[in-house]
């Protein structure tokens, strides 16, 4: 316990799901919480503030210290008053989970250009903006010798990053999120800041498929690994002071926490002067014989 003791976080989408869980561990590892949800429904539609100010009172209740904030995080102008609310409020801004979103899937024939934008707007801006706004304040501390460490933790997903069909708007919105945070760890560590990615599984409302769809009935009392409360902890680690870890993206899911490679070179061809389309014909066709282990947990069908 008081892992996070006196660090002031912001959680975005927090009034559900994971963000909720998140929301929770925090305040009882000692964080001053900003619980940050627009209330709106999985595709985006709509807003409520009630998710966020009942766990609000339920992190009071528990003897925590948590606000409530319901801007959408995917305006300018909302990203920039829930950063200052935090600062305004608390004094200062230790930590920042970014980690609301939205689904609109479709096959990318079907898709309409509303569905493209709202989910890149929500997950993508909605990760970059309240980014921007606390980067440039941690930025304004750090030369005024505000020496204090910041953590940045972004919400990438497997859809992204293995590829999901019927999900081109989401997963290049997450995909996107995780150059984002390697980006922006390249950037802000010269400021004592860390920016980390998470691509977390579990059963919430917006990732319904991911749940046993074999009929047979569980245990509610039972241990599953599709509970959004066991991603929490490697987040709540992240977010530590000392936690050293800076600039990678990970899968979580149950009791497991696995390190994503980035982008590498696996194969290439080479000549002195400038290929022909004639020469390429004969020799480039390999590359599409070349077979990629993913790695991914979950199993190649995932």
């Amino acid at each position: 316990m008081d892992t996070l003791k006196d660090r002031v976080c912001i959680i975005t989408g927090a009034g559900r799901g994971i963000g909720r869980e998140h929301a929770l561990l925090f305040a009882a590892e000692g964080a001053k919480v900003v619980v940050n949800d627009l209330g709106g429904a999985p595709d985006g539609s709509g807003s409520d503030a009630t998710p966020g100010a009942e766990v609000v009172a339920e992190i009071r209740a528990a003897g925590g210290e948590a606000i409530a904030n319901a801007d959408d995080v995917s305006t300018w102008e909302g990203a920039e008053r829930l950063v200052k609310q935090a600062i305004d409020t608390y004094g200062d801004l230790h930590v920042l989970v970014n980690n609301a979103g939205i689904l609109r899937d479709r096959m990318l024939v079907n898709m309409s250009e509303a569905e493209w934008d709202a989910v890149i707007q929500v997950h993508l801006k909605g990760h970059f903006a309240p980014l921007r706004f606390a980067a440039a304040y941690w930025r304004d501390q750090f030369k005024a010798g505000v020496r204090v460490p910041r953590s940045v933790i972004n919400t990438a997903s497997t859809s992204g990053l293995f590829g999901q069909p019927g999900q081109t708007n989401y997963g290049s919105a997450k995909s996107g999120i995780a150059t984002l945070s390697i980006i922006a760890s390249a950037e802000l560590g010269r400021y004592g800041i860390r920016v980390n990615a998470i691509a977390p599984a579990a059963a919430t409302r917006l990732t319904s498929s991911l749940v046993d769809q074999t009929g047979e009935e569980r245990d509610p009392d039972a241990w599953s690994p599709l509970d959004p409360s066991n991603v929490s902890p490697f987040v709540a680690y992240l977010a530590t002071a000392d936690c050293p870890i800076n600039g990678r993206a990970f899968f979580v899911m149950g009791g497991e926490v696995h390190l994503f490679h980035p982008w590498r070179i696996v194969d290439s061809l080479s000549k002195d002067g400038t290929w022909t389309v004639e020469e390429l014909q004969e020799q480039a066709a390999g590359f599409q014989e070349f077979t990629f282990d993913y790695g991914h947990p979950l199993g190649p069908q995932a």
